[in-house]
């Protein structure tokens, strides 16, 4: 697997991966909810998840630039690999018992296509179906595994009307 690498001084491309830490944006509910379906999957190599941004992301990372860690999935290898976007997604699926084959085919041209799709698919809803706005819990947006994505907008008794 290749690693998209901000860490190229260090020679950590060559280096194998024994460890992931997974940075997520803890305030996206369809990014908790794949951070929860990912601890129930049973692990070749194993995760750790850490809110994206957050204090503990920054003291364990300091070189990364953390607000891209919001804005696009970021995983970090324990060799210090750094892996953004659809190689994130794959090297993720990688780590999974399960999942392995399909991050074989996926890691192919034709695969790669497809992952790149599946990626925008998940930024697009993530972004708020293309309003640049992430799916927020306080703006009324609740993911529910059985039924999917709800909507129960704020009340305007605060003055603010949400127009999604």
């Amino acid at each position: 697997m290749t690693a998209v690498t901000a860490t190229d001084d260090r020679g950590a491309v060559g280096v194998p991966v024994h460890g992931l830490t997974v940075l997520y944006d803890a305030e996206c509910t369809l990014c908790t909810h794949l951070r929860d379906w990912l601890g129930r999957q049973p692990q070749l190599v194993p995760l750790t998840l850490v809110p994206a941004g957050s204090d503990e992301a920054r003291a364990r990372f300091p070189g990364l630039d953390h607000s891209a860690t919001l804005d696009e999935v970021t995983v970090v290898g324990d060799g210090g690999q750094v892996y953004r976007d659809t190689a994130a997604w794959i090297v993720v699926l990688w780590a999974l018992r399960e999942q392995r084959p399909l991050a074989h085919r996926l890691s192919t041209p034709a695969g790669a296509r497809l992952a790149r799709g599946a990626v925008l698919a998940a930024s697009w809803w993530r972004g708020g179906q293309g309003t640049g706005q992430p799916f927020r819990r306080e703006d009324g947006w609740l993911y529910e595994p059985a039924v999917g994505w709800l909507y129960d907008p704020p009340g305007c008794d605060s003055g603010v009307c949400a127009t999604r």
